[in-house]
């Protein structure tokens, strides 16, 4: 599969997407993914306490009705936003992310229990810990100093500086999990 000559973007797209349908209902024969499936998809076992809850909160914000599942759409959606989402988008999907505990302000505790889980989660060695991440968007952005970031705070800081916006998106990226996702379907379409 790849690139044929001739094949237009919406040809592709539709590819992709039957592709990820036929993924998504192969794994979830129900149509509707829950927590413990949702791990299971994208292959992360064995997670300590705060990546676990990094990934339920992951979850629960792709579960766009909050009803306790992913439906095929709620996964097309978050997926579309990983690959093909703005800063603008996934600025705000951070935001929603790291406000663990719906008061739509960020403390430093709440984004570095995200930071850490994100650290264990990739498990790659990264030039800063998350200790240090977490001190550096808290030094740069919150500048009233109250300990918070409020929803315009955080976006207004992250856009306004381009090595703490590079950071973030680097630290935060997610698409080595829909390139598996990716490669899984071609090897399967392959394989057919």
């Amino acid at each position: 599969m790849g690139n044929q000559p001739g094949m237009s973007l919406q040809e592709l797209t539709a590819c992709h997407s039957h592709k990820w349908y036929r993924k998504f209902m192969t794994e979830c024969p129900s149509g509707q993914l829950t927590f413990y499936e949702f791990k299971k998809f994208f292959g992360l076992k064995n997670l300590s306490e705060s990546s676990n809850d990094y990934v339920e909160t992951m979850f629960k914000t792709f579960d766009i009705n909050d009803d306790g599942f992913i439906d095929f759409m709620e996964y097309v959606a978050a997926l579309s936003l990983v690959l093909k989402g703005g800063v603008q988008q996934k600025l705000r999907w951070y935001f929603k992310l790291f406000d663990m505990d719906g008061s739509g302000c960020i403390d430093r505790d709440e984004l570095l229990l995200i930071f850490k889980a994100v650290h264990a989660i990739n498990g790659e060695d990264q030039e800063l810990t998350p200790e240090d991440l977490a001190d550096m968007v808290f030094n740069k952005i919150d500048v009233n100093g109250d300990g918070e970031l409020s929803l315009d705070e955080f976006m207004e800081g992250i856009e306004a500086d381009e090595a703490i916006t590079l950071m973030l998106t680097q630290s935060l990226d997610l698409t080595h999990i829909a390139s598996n996702i990716h490669s899984e379907t071609d090897s399967e379409q392959q394989d057919n």
